[in-house]
């Protein structure tokens, strides 16, 4: 059974360079649309569950070109504001091999980043509500976005709406202080919280026991004892994060793990070998994407991590931010056929 989801964030205009060209090489760039919790919505809506995005672009061409990219793939457009002066756009310098991608930011001044409580209806938004989910990345872009995301998650809590949030820290849009004062504050209304130990130390302030994460055997254990921290102090349902083994840019290996704060069970998924890697943007959000689908599918939470590792493999086969694979192929996928054999 469909599911309703919200997310609330940003939509920018990515520009990348084709052919894993460098900034400096390139004549012209491709045109894609994307942004973390729009990543979010696309997933869920190809998986099936009825998912809003809820955002503000300016009232122009450049504006419906983001909207109507969100409704290709069946994501709910419909209170998305107009308001504001500009789109907020990303430059990516995709890399390879040993040499990494590269994105330049120009989102200043952005519609969604001087957006009011005022321009959204939440307590419409959020009626018959199942899930909302967030990341770190809306509160950062301005104090208003911030403002705003409290706001959206009142009035969810309201509504008795599960939420989950990514915590994605952007050093190039905060300070770990601001972040760790901000966000300290929305954990009381979360649920469900996603992010590498980096994200918890650098966000939350939280920081493994005695056990070094980056020793590889003892890593899961500085993981357990990063979410045991954070589901004591905030008293999370779920702790997730997802593992990432990082040998080149066109090389990964991906897995991820899990903290049942209720039953204090902790579990680490299957890994994939990624490579070569198509396209890693979005990978983070597809993964999210595919641990919601789960959980909202009733499915128990080590099944439900699966999915969502599962997910996001795919997604690095893909080019654009959007994962537009559907529920079959992950669900082959987490079942254990990583052959890529032609279908026929």
């Amino acid at each position: 059974m469909a599911k309703k989801v919200i997310t609330l964030g940003e939509i920018m205009l990515r520009l990348s360079t084709p052919n894993n060209e460098k900034f400096i090489q390139a004549d012209e760039f491709d045109i894609n649309y994307g942004g973390g919790e729009a990543n979010v919505a696309v997933s869920l809506a190809n998986y099936g569950h009825d998912a809003e995005f809820v955002t503000a672009v300016p009232d122009n061409e450049l504006g419906e070109c983001a909207v109507a990219a969100l409704r290709k793939y069946g994501v709910c457009t419909k209170n998305i504001a107009r308001c504001g002066e500009r789109l907020g756009i990303y430059f990516l310098e995709s890399g390879s091999s040993m040499r990494p991608s590269k994105v330049v930011y120009d989102r200043a001044h952005s519609s969604i980043s001087t957006a009011a409580e005022k321009d959204f209806d939440f307590d419409k938004i959020f009626e018959g509500a199942d899930w909302f989910h967030f990341t770190g990345i809306t509160p950062a872009i301005s104090d208003s976005a911030a403002a705003l995301t409290e706001a959206a998650l009142k009035a969810a809590k309201k509504h008795g709406v599960t939420v989950s949030c990514d915590l994605n820290f952007r050093k190039k849009l905060w300070s770990s202080e601001k972040a760790q004062k901000v966000m300290t504050e929305l954990m009381q209304y979360v649920d469900v919280c996603i992010g590498n130990e980096e994200d918890a130390e650098l966000v939350l302030g939280f920081k493994p026991g005695k056990t070094d994460v980056t020793s590889g055997e003892l890593e899961l254990a500085g993981y357990k004892s990063i979410f045991e921290q954070m589901v004591e102090k905030f008293g999370f349902k779920y702790a997730i994060s997802s593992l990432r083994v990082s040998h080149s840019a066109s090389d990964n290996g991906w897995s991820a793990c899990i903290y049942n704060g209720e039953t204090k069970e902790f579990y680490h998924s299957k890994e994939y070998s990624i490579h070569p890697i198509v396209d890693r943007v979005g990978g983070g959000d597809s993964f999210a994407g595919g641990v919601i689908c789960g959980l909202l599918d009733g499915k128990d939470f080590k099944a439900a991590l699966e999915f969502g590792v599962a997910a996001s493999a795919l997604k690095h086969t893909i080019p654009g931010d959007f994962n537009l694979v559907t529920r079959k192929e992950v669900e082959t996928l987490a079942g254990g056929d990583a052959s890529g054999r032609v279908q026929r």
